[in-house]
């Protein structure tokens, strides 16, 4: 066994404690948890208690200058993903960062050029593809069994879904709403299933009059209606160098019949299928043998009690065997591309290029 990976967590919030760093904690064996830096004192030292983490930092420079540390997770607002990642990437230590990678292309690109020219790991936090369905649909997919996809629907879709927490309403923190925070989520195990196709343009439309209503009920909780400046809804279409194209659905609020809908529906030249990311029977697949058409529901899907430590475990396991990033800043970088251009879309009007050069 390799050496025990010594990790820092930038950042000490809610999906710090409930996903990084309750997985590092289920592999004592493999990776230690030795240091944590928040802005917020209190936080970090709550953060530091629970998991028996001895230091404590208020400046995250201050722990990746200590020497002290192989890996990170960056955990904080989207806002603040690209330097603490590329400060970490330079000073030669692997980094986990959160989902969405950056606030937009041109910072994925900044953070992707930093792992590339560290020839460290940078692993984009996006855990869905680490689920059964998503384990069970890829060696499916891989097998040939599907033949060519050649279409896909991707909905992440809440009824009355917003964040009451955090700055998931905060543009300005955040970089956008739904999209990029859930969207992010069905879109990145949409393309991971198609084999990441390199998209070359989207087109699509955001509206943010239900975000704002306060007239309307919230199921997370109330917050402040006038500091909305996020989109409650957005669609798109993104069309890919291989002919592919995807049809993308987000929502924070909509009028829909369930309370969470995240699902992905293929299309393709010898099976369709719809998928759930989870739930009971989330796999449906769609094919014909012999001339009779079949509707089939696998029994055998694989067992996953947490994506989110599958996704840590991952990561250390990648550290340990000098392997490639489990999810690697590219598939990140072309997210937040997709996500500029169904932005800008809605803004022109056009069908609008995507960019995913570094």
């Amino acid at each position: 066994m390799a050496d025990k990976v010594r990790v820092g967590i930038i950042g000490a919030g809610g999906i710090a404690q409930g996903a990084h760093m309750k997985g590092y904690a289920t592999i004592p064996d493999q990776c230690e948890m030795v240091a944590v830096a928040d802005l917020n004192e209190k936080v970090a030292n709550e953060a530091a208690e629970k998991f028996g983490i001895k230091k404590v930092y208020t400046d995250y420079r201050e722990m990746l200058a200590s020497g002290e540390i192989d890996a990170v997770s960056v955990t904080t607002p989207n806002k603040f993903h690209k330097d603490p990642t590329i400060e970490a990437l330079n000073a030669g230590i692997h980094v986990l960062c959160e989902k969405p990678l950056a606030m937009n292309a041109a910072e994925a690109k900044e953070m992707c050029a930093a792992a590339r020219d560290s020839g460290k790991i940078l692993q984009v936090a996006l855990q869905s593809r680490f689920s059964g369905p998503g384990r069970f649909m890829r060696e499916y997919i891989q097998a040939g069994n599907m033949g060519e996809i050649y279409f896909a629907r991707a909905q992440a879709l809440r009824r009355r879904g917003v964040p009451g927490w955090g700055v998931f309403i905060d543009k300005e923190k955040q970089g956008g709403g739904p999209l990029i925070d859930i969207g992010v989520h069905i879109l990145d195990f949409t393309l991971f299933l198609m084999g990441y196709p390199k998209p070359v343009s989207a087109s699509g439309k955001t509206w943010d009059m239900m975000g704002k209503n306060p007239e309307l009920t919230n199921n997370f909780g109330d917050y402040d209606r006038s500091k909305f400046t996020v989109e409650d809804f957005a669609v798109g279409m993104i069309k890919f160098e291989n002919g592919a194209v995807i049809s993308l659905e987000s929502s924070f609020m909509a009028n829909q019949g369930e309370n969470e809908i995240m699902k992905t529906q293929l299309f393709g030249t010898k099976a369709g299928a719809n998928v759930r990311i989870w739930g009971d029977d989330p796999i449906e697949i769609y094919t014909e043998e012999n001339k009779q058409l079949f509707d089939l529901k696998p029994r055998n899907i694989p067992k996953v009690d947490s994506p989110h430590t599958a996704e840590v475990v991952a990561f250390i396991e990648a550290i340990q065997n000098g392997a490639e990033s489990p999810v690697p800043g590219l598939n990140g970088l072309i997210l937040n591309a997709i996500f500029d251009a169904l932005y800008k879309s809605s803004e022109t009007g056009n069908e609008e290029k995507v960019d995913v050069s570094f």
